[in-house]
């Protein structure tokens, strides 16, 4: 994207929020912060408390708000960079900044016209909608106070070149680690947070295709795989798998499990695997659990040698891509077009959600950020 000059670039907003799913910081907000996640899903409470084990191992502490704040400063400073002003705020869904708060401290001072980034890349309802769901849940908390709030957010970002870029220059580091020797061995597995397979049915702009979650992750790690080709030399055979699975038995998830691979991998003769998990956009618990802990004993029971590549967190070319998104909605919110010149626009989400875009399969809520 062209880089224009000073906050001409980012009118009309006066503020960007960065609005992420949030996590306990202390051993006692394990069980409340589950609670809050699962709220209205039956979750057993035996079953919190093993998913709180997840948490406790590790101090009772996730590291997502950390990266978050991490975030919001390189995002202040590549605004900076750019000659603009505007303030980074941060809010949460499940955990304190609550985005309701943000907002409430935000119209205080001022700021009424906000542009929204999620820390979800893909197309789906988890990772966009129940995202709009809590800017409308806000908003609505906030009562009379928000009438004169302006609320938009940038569109997913699964392939847009930045995020591509910065992945693809993770893995180019990462695989420097494998053995050159085991290369022809060699497996790598994009990974990504499983759903419910209704939600990856439903996933799109609501015109019945659906699968665009599942779509986005392949046609993603195809570039990725493709960039490290180009780069290295090195052309591994690649696929997708999940991690994190909760909820009922009965219900269909999207599989293979990572774990479940790993031991088909091994049996078929598989020496090394590099798990690049594109599905995130910073080393949170799904990542420092699922896979650095839980994947890598599945790994190491199996004789298999495994390197975890890090995901995009405040890699230079993501950041420069989030500011690249928030031009691009300024200038969209102007009446202006303005895309990265890399960009397929096959691959372009709007901004602004289509009816019946990734519904909410449980009950219908209100949600900003759409036409419906």
């Amino acid at each position: 994207m062209q880089n224009l000059s000073a906050d001409d670039t980012l009118a009309p907003y006066d503020a960007v929020l960065l609005l992420s799913f949030g996590g306990p910081e202390a051993p006692e907000e394990v069980v409340p912060f589950l609670q809050r996640v699962t709220a209205g899903r039956d979750v057993p409470p035996e079953r919190l408390e093993e998913v709180a084990e997840h948490y406790h191992h590790f101090g009772g502490v996730s590291p997502i708000n950390a990266q978050n704040r991490e975030l919001v400063a390189a995002l202040q400073a590549e605004l900076s960079a750019r000659g603009s002003a505007l303030p980074v705020l941060w809010g949460n869904r499940n955990s304190d900044p609550y985005v309701a708060d943000t907002l409430r401290a935000a119209r205080s001072e001022g700021l009424l016209h906000i542009c929204v980034v999620v820390t979800s890349a893909y197309s789906s309802y988890s990772g966009c909608r129940q995202y709009r769901e809590d800017l409308a849940a806000a908003t609505e908390e906030l009562g009379l106070a928000a009438v004169d709030l302006q609320i938009d957010k940038v569109r997913p970002y699964a392939i847009h070149p930045g995020f591509i870029a910065a992945n693809t220059e993770r893995l180019v580091e990462a695989v420097q680690q494998v053995d050159p020797g085991n290369l022809a061995t060699t497996r790598l597995l994009f990974v990504t947070h499983s759903v419910p397979e209704a939600m990856d049915d439903t996933s799109g702009p609501g015109d019945g295709d659906g699968n665009l979650y599942v779509d986005q992750h392949l046609r993603a790690g195809h570039l990725i795989a493709q960039g490290l080709s180009e780069r290295t030399g090195v052309t591994l055979e690649h696929e997708l798998v999940f991690c994190s699975r909760s909820g009922s038995p009965r219900t269909p998830w999207l599989e293979p499990d990572v774990n479940d691979r790993l031991e088909e991998l091994a049996a078929e003769g598989v020496t090394s695997v590099v798990l690049a998990p594109i599905g995130f956009v910073s080393d949170h618990m799904e990542v420092v659990n699922d896979l650095d802990r839980e994947a890598r004993e599945t790994a190491e029971r199996l004789g298999l040698s495994m390197v975890r590549v890090p995901t995009a967190g405040t890699h230079p070319l993501f950041v420069e891509a989030l500011v690249d998104l928030l031009q691009e909605r300024a200038a969209e919110a102007r009446g202006e077009v303005v895309v990265h010149p890399q960009a397929d626009t096959r691959d372009l989400r709007p901004s602004v959600c289509a009816p019946g875009c990734c519904p909410n399969l449980r009950a219908a809520r209100p949600a900003l950020c759409g036409r419906d």
